[in-house]
């Protein structure tokens, strides 16, 4: 059965909604029918919802959901609307990207990443939802062994405090659901890239070509690890591939999302940009300043057998529809701190 033909939650809360992979998700799901009740706190404010505003399907409600209450308040609200049950919870909302959780510190990080998580899925049980996605990142593999591809089950290293906050969040979520009734599945991403409605310029393929584009220059540090990036709107896609599963095959099922294809150096990573941009002048240094040491071979077998999840774009679609963007000049200043989640660090 396609991912477009299987059934489906009619409503579904999504937490962190406004951000960068929550405001592509929430068209994806009203696109298909469904209800969507987003609960955020807008720290990077909310322009990217404003189009869904007038759907009658759509509901947000402000709220940080690391504090008492909150996301009970959005679930009475949406009843009070008239919306249908909540069925399924997407958690997104958190700390995201390793320099803006080393911006952050531990205690704030700790407070949104891992004792939210807790808060949400207690509340997610306690009013009868029956699905519970979580969030997390590749990150949590650090290292991973030369010339191996590490499926879910394999050795975890995380180097940072965002992938130790992740990893920590998904043991937290795994306690919790110890004879709960709501099912829970974990997602751990591959790093993001491509045009969403709340734009960032901070992650990794994103932040090399804008600067290309603005500076015809990149410097490289550390070029020869290897990350492994997925498309933002095919992200949404395997989220809901994992909504819309039936409960034995996913309930407390870990699953990397993103695509074999789409893991490289990060050398060959500029070289297809230099194929977009021959003109970029590239500085290939050794290790950075930045501390951000992971090399990383990921292994998707797992959602492609059980999800039947294929991403659709690929590096270089991506890279061509980030310049589209920036050729376009729909973004005044990409460069912006309003388009990253902290201070940028080399890459």
């Amino acid at each position: 059965m396609s991912i477009a033909n299987r059934p489906r939650p009619e409503h579904v809360l999504i937490t962190g909604g406004a951000g960068y992979i929550g405001s592509v998700l929430v068209g994806e799901l009203l696109s298909r029918g469904h209800w969507v009740t987003v609960v955020d706190a807008l720290f990077f404010g909310g322009e990217s919802l404003v189009g869904w505003l007038p759907s009658p399907r759509f509901l947000f409600v402000r709220g940080d959901v690391s504090r008492p209450g909150v996301v009970d308040q959005a679930w009475q609200e949406a009843a009070r609307r008239g919306a249908p049950p909540v069925e399924a919870v997407v958690h997104l909302a958190a700390v995201a990207g390793y320099p803006a959780a080393e911006a952050a510190g531990r205690e704030i990080v700790w407070r949104h990443n891992v004792d939210a998580v807790r808060r949400v899925f207690e509340t997610t049980e306690a009013l009868g939802a029956q699905r519970f996605v979580l969030a997390s990142t590749s990150s949590v593999y650090g290292l991973t062994p030369p010339g191996v591809e590490v499926g879910e089950e394999g050795p975890l290293n995380p180097l940072s405090l965002y992938a130790e906050s992740k990893l920590e969040a998904e043991r937290v979520l795994q306690e919790e659901c110890r004879g709960a009734s709501a099912s829970p599945i974990v997602f751990r991403f591959a790093t993001a890239f491509g045009i969403s409605p709340r734009m960032r310029f901070d992650l990794l393929l994103n932040q090399l070509v804008r600067q290309a584009f603005d500076n015809a220059e990149l410097e490289i540090f550390c070029g020869e690890h290897h990350r492994t990036f997925v498309h933002v709107g095919d992200i949404a896609q395997g989220i809901i591939a994992g909504l819309s599963s039936p409960d034995p095959s996913v309930r407390g099922q870990v699953f990397n999302l993103g695509t074999e294809a789409a893991t490289c150096t990060k050398n060959q990573l500029v070289d297809l940009i230099l194929a977009a941009l021959p003109e970029t002048r590239v500085l290939r240094l050794g290790r950075g300043a930045g501390g951000d040491e992971r090399d990383l071979r990921v292994s998707f077998t797992r959602i492609r057998e059980v999800l039947g999840f294929r991403p659709r774009v690929g590096i270089p679609e991506g890279i061509a529809e980030l310049l589209g963007l920036l050729r376009a000049g729909l973004i005044r200043d990409p460069g912006s701190d309003r388009y990253r989640n902290a201070a940028p660090l080399a890459a």
